[in-house]
């Protein structure tokens, strides 16, 4: 089985996220807790191709020749899954709830290559 990273990215000015922001506080609570169930039940479906449950990602520093400084991304959460294959690893995350009921954009996913040997 191969590895794959899954990023969630979302952005802060995507018609998903005012959308969001435009419902009552009650309906926003609603739907958190539905995204929340069905979050759960991708996991419970997907349990078995699971590596690393991830978890949401905080603000980033980037850091170069220059040094460290502030930056921004779309970059939202993460997991990492196992699968025969790319694509196998991507259908995954069909109808996933980040982005079918949280105001999040897509999921990124990428195989996790095998480190060069030095």
């Amino acid at each position: 089985m191969k590895k794959f990273l899954a990023k969630f990215m979302g952005s802060t000015t995507s018609a998903a996220k005012a959308k969001w922001e435009s419902e009552t506080t009650a309906k926003q609570a609603e739907l958190r807790t539905a995204g929340i169930k069905a979050w759960g039940a991708w996991v419970q479906e997907n349990e078995k191709a699971i590596v690393d449950f991830g978890t949401p990602l905080g603000k980033t520093k980037l850091v170069n020749k220059n040094g460290v400084s502030e930056i921004t991304n779309n970059d939202t959460a993460y997991v990492i899954v196992q699968a025969e294959s790319h694509e196998a690893a991507a259908k995954m995350f069909i109808g996933h709830p980040h982005f079918t009921i949280f105001p999040g954009d897509s999921v990124q996913v990428m195989e996790c290559l095998p480190l060069p040997t030095w």
